[in-house]
């Protein structure tokens, strides 16, 4: 059996990153821990305004130096930001301690997900359908180079938590 005690879920924002992450934790009897709640217990500050007040590269440094704190010890499942793979080799350190799981979504299914919910969204915030789905093509074009990275990538629509669960078992038990 491998020594992993690490789950890294990543995946574009609205992709299931959360809920999976939660669900999985509790199929593994692991704790599960949310990146972004992380990022706002630590700075007393909700991440739209952080973006707004501190701005992203204080989010992002935030994010890595966090990311690299969590508990060593501890079975965890970690539902990262969705940009958190492509900053500061962050994607290296989470290859090298523990198992990455993406999430993948295309740019429809992403966009259906987020017109419903970009008020807590700083990135999203204020875009039009058109504007939304370009910003989220151009997004994950970029993205998907470090998202493909991860050792499992599943359909993060219509997820089935127990082929997931499966699946990571499967590589924990190598």
């Amino acid at each position: 059996m491998l020594n992993i005690n690490k789950v890294y879920i990543i995946g574009f924002m609205g992709s299931g990153k959360t809920t999976t992450g939660r669900k999985l934790a509790l199929m593994l009897g692991w704790s599960f821990t949310d990146l972004d709640r992380n990022i706002e217990e630590y700075t007393g500050m909700r991440i739209p305004e952080i973006f707004s007040d501190k701005g992203e590269q204080f989010f992002r440094e935030t994010e890595a130096d966090l990311l690299r704190k969590l508990n060593p010890a501890v079975n965890t499942v970690i539902s990262t930001g969705g940009g958190t793979p492509v900053y500061s080799e962050n994607m290296d350190y989470m290859l090298a301690t523990g198992l990455t799981l993406y999430l993948k979504l295309t740019p429809g299914q992403l966009k259906t997900r987020l017109a419903a919910s970009d008020g807590e969204r700083p990135l999203i915030r204020n875009l039009t359908d058109k504007e939304l789905l370009g910003f989220i093509e151009e997004k994950l074009q970029f993205r998907e180079e470090w998202y493909c990275r991860a050792e499992l990538i599943v359909s993060g629509f219509d997820t089935d938590i127990r082929t997931i669960y499966s699946e990571v078992m499967t590589r924990l038990s190598v």
